[in-house]
């Protein structure tokens, strides 16, 4: 018999999205390097009789472990070593002024303006600034053993090694992640062909599609400023990613026809995804079923072409498009972070926001006698990083993540004795942080806390003392995350969840101009699609980050939701409609197409100015058998979402 929550005691869709752990396979190499890096300097302080230096070189690792996780071996490098040389900086900073009372908090709180300022620039530089935080609440906050230099020096040497050993197979496997990921999108794409004909599975399907060639698109990319014309692998990679493009582009016009495709037809893709992962050249044999209609065709040249760009050993290197337009040089790139950095509205809010909390808190501990005071800053720093999702969800997570690391630690600092068996009982709880943390933040709460409390615990050999006090410290930075980070910012729980959406909406409009307009560049139209691609993907994000909200922002967000599906149907639909016009269609008239394109502005400002969902005139006419009347529907059903009257 099924068990139902009874009336009033149903938990509410907020709490239930935020306790739901998000599916994702073992890392199984992750957890060998994080159980080997961390349990290895505390291995080597207890030989060397110096325990504190081997618990801060597993400080450091942590760090390290926590930052790995590009699949690439290059963007590992950038993960793991730049974050600890920030990091170097800031255990320097808190240790040199360290029991300054006062000018230590103004010193931890200009840090931390730094810190949020930073974590706008992008992934690396939000680890950087985290770390750079850490560190220094680290260092102002704990009595660090030997000369001012050997904390920054062993938190540095544990990082390393985590790096090190996520190097060593690079001379064996230098190239494969990209492979890899090229031949998953592949898979993703096939997957997609599959669930043609299915609306239950499509636009779930078309969801990873688009997660999938992000991805790839961004790992091959990164490495293009410096080998883009030398590296025949990165070349061929990039062409084999253009090439399952119009692929891509034909799904939605087969999936519109309502009849599913033979099931040779993803079989040929998954082939063609077997090649790209093995790096196989030669004939490919497709075997696909003759096609007869304009989306059959449009299949069948779209896959003969993959097939022809996978089968060719070298590609020319001057016919590749990146689909996202090139990459700026190292210097402009750097300005242009520069500049953003110090004149851009949302990183001064940003750092002034974690600023305030950081400063209150330092405050706080410095006015009341708070034992090992440094984990309320802590508990701040990963609660309130403006870039890492929802404040309120985060300090949540963080309370409830934190209860049940303290039961796991409450057994091992009961029951362990310290020395020689920290050793095994570290192999076992590393590992743990790589395999929870792709879980969800309070999976990697629960699984970080006993491990820096094992750590804490040997720097300051308090057992089970450390317990109470920090739940309290935890609770107490979760309280000061909420009031003086979320609630006093109106911007945290009013968010204009349409603003994005309509941004969205509006890009959509000048695609449906570009897609059909005589004088558009086909390399052009396609890096637009990708673009509005990409961008759809952030705002699906960010509205299922709002969907965590308490009321109303977590209300309001469920309201819009079905919009934002409705727009990638939209975008689906012009895509599927210039593939038919591709392959023998009558092209729509002018007339057509800037109606739809008006109406898609008007629908878009209509979403910008609307605080709930409104009516939205979208008044829709032409010919029955054009190729844009499925747009057209579209649009209509999204101007029926909008308008729930």
């Amino acid at each position: 018999m099924s068990r139902e929550f009874p009336i009033g005691l149903t938990p509410p869709d907020w709490l239930v999205r935020n306790l739901r752990p998000q599916r994702a396979p073992l890392n199984w190499p992750a957890m060998a390097r994080a159980s080997i890096s961390m349990a290895l300097p505390l291995a080597v302080g207890l030989a060397a009789g110096r325990p504190a230096y081997g618990a801060l070189a597993s400080m450091g690792a942590l760090s390290g472990v926590i930052s790995d996780t590009a699949d690439a071996y290059r963007m590992r490098l950038l993960n793991i070593a730049v974050p600890q040389l920030f990091g170097a900086v800031g255990i320097t900073l808190g240790a040199l002024f360290y029991g300054h009372g006062w000018v230590t908090v103004a010193v931890v709180t200009a840090v931390a303006l730094v810190s949020g300022m930073i974590s706008t620039i992008g992934a690396v530089a939000s680890v950087s600034g985290l770390v750079l935080l850490l560190d220094a609440v680290i260092g102002a906050g704990l009595p660090l053993p030997g000369p001012w230099w050997l904390a920054p020096a062993l938190t540095c040497g544990g990082a390393l090694l985590v790096l090190l050993l996520a190097l060593l197979a690079w001379p064996l496997r230098s190239g494969m992640p990209e492979r890899a990921s090229v031949a998953a999108a592949y898979r993703t794409v096939a997957d997609l062909l599959a669930a043609c004909g299915d609306p239950g599975r499509y636009d779930e399907v078309r969801y990873d599609v688009t997660q999938s060639l992000n991805q790839s698109y961004d790992l091959i990319l990164a490495h293009r400023a410096r080998h883009h014309g030398r590296s025949p692998e990165l070349t061929r990679l990039l062409a084999q990613l253009n090439a399952i493009t119009p692929v891509v582009e034909a799904a939605p016009a087969v999936h519109l026809a309502g009849q599913p495709l033979a099931p040779e037809v993803p079989e040929a893709v998954r082939n063609l995804a077997r090649a790209v992962d093995t790096g196989y050249t030669g004939p490919i044999g497709l075997a696909l079923p003759a096609p007869t209609t304009e989306t059959g065709r449009a299949v069948d040249h779209a896959l003969r072409h993959a097939a022809d760009v996978v089968a060719v050993p070298d590609v020319d290197p001057r016919g590749i498009d990146d689909r996202l337009g090139s990459p700026a040089s190292l210097s402009i790139r750097t300005a242009r972070a520069a500049r953003n950095v110090t004149l851009s509205a949302n990183s001064w809010r940003y750092g002034l926001r974690l600023a305030l909390c950081i400063g209150l808190a330092q405050v706080l501990v410095s006015i009341i006698p708070v034992p090992r005071s440094y984990w309320v800053a802590l508990t701040i720093t990963f609660v309130l990083k403006p870039d890492f999702g929802s404040v309120f969800s985060r300090a949540l997570l963080r309370s409830l993540g934190t209860v049940a690391g303290l039961v796991i630690a409450a057994a091992v600092l009961a029951e362990v004795p310290r020395g020689w068996w920290d050793i095994p009982t570290m192999m076992i709880l590393a590992p743990l942080i790589p395999a929870f943390t792709p879980r969800g933040y309070g999976y990697q709460t629960a699984a970080i806390t006993p491990v820096i409390l094992l750590l804490s615990d040997i720097l300051n050999h308090q057992g089970t003392g450390l317990l109470l006090p920090r739940l309290v410290d935890s609770l107490m930075g979760c309280a000061i995350a909420l009031i003086a980070g979320y609630l006093l910012w109106p911007e945290s729980w009013h968010t204009r969840v349409g603003d994005r959406l309509a941004d969205a909406v509006a890009d959509t409009a000048r695609y449906v101009e570009c897609a059909f307009g005589s004088a558009a560049d086909p390399a052009a139209r396609a890096r637009m699609r990708r673009r509005l691609y990409r961008d759809l993907s952030v705002v699906r994000t960010e509205f299922q980050r709002a969907l965590t909200e308490p009321p109303p922002t977590g209300r309001r967000a469920a309201a819009w939701w079905p919009l934002v599906v409705a727009v990638e149907r939209i975008i689906d639909a012009t895509t599927a409609a210039r593939v038919r016009v591709k392959h023998g269609a009558e092209p729509p008239s002018s007339a057509e197409i800037t109606q739809v394109s008006w109406q898609l502005r008007e629908l878009s400002e209509g979403v910008r100015q609307a605080e709930t969902l409104v009516a939205v005139r979208t008044d829709l006419t032409g010919p029955a058998d054009s190729v844009l009347e499925p747009l057209r529907q579209e649009v209509a059903a999204a101007r029926a979402i909008a308008s729930p009257r």
